[in-house]
């Protein structure tokens, strides 16, 4: 039996929105309120949590990174992290967001730096790398950062233990 092309088209297209969960129909939010502005938001990360959001943005003409309280609905102040003669970049969030991971240029070139958000100081973690990096990411209890660096001459993933303490 043959069947029309028309219906096995309607069929498939049916059958492949039905299995999609209806994903398709989903829109998506675009909060205001602080978190978003006229310039590019980018590499946004939420802590385990749940409770923040990291971002990076060149509001203030350079790029800096951000952290949004998504309970309270508001940015939250970064002492001492974004520097005015360097950018910061593609921060990510340990699990309560006490961590913050990022790629800075404070140096002269990219490296990566661990913000603690109780002591308000930074920390560098690549003094002694000497390829580039990239795209940093740290463990939920904040005591591991892992990284790409291209120190071998490919792209690796490189792993540093961050003694933490209360």
């Amino acid at each position: 039996m043959r069947f029309p092309l028309f219906s096995f088209s309607t069929l498939l297209t049916g059958t492949l929105l039905i299995s999609c969960g209806n994903s398709l129909l989903i829109t998506p939010e675009i909060p205001t309120g602080g978190l978003n502005s006229k310039t590019p938001e980018e590499y946004p990360s939420y802590s385990g949590d749940g409770r923040y959001l990291a971002f990076a943005s060149e509001r203030k003409g350079h790029r800096d990174i951000y952290l949004y309280d998504l309970e309270e609905k508001r940015l939250v102040s970064l002492p001492n992290l974004n520097r005015k003669n360097s950018s910061q970049d593609q921060p990510a969030l340990n699990a309560d967001g006490r961590y913050l991971v990022y790629v800075s240029t404070e140096r002269g070139r990219a490296d990566v730096m661990i913000y603690d958000r109780n002591k308000q100081r930074s920390t560098l973690l690549t003094a002694n790398v000497r390829g580039s990096v990239r795209q940093p990411t740290i463990t939920g209890d904040g005591s591991q950062v892992a990284f790409q660096t291209s120190q071998l001459g490919e792209w690796n993933i490189a792993i540093v233990d961050y003694q933490t303490s209360p």
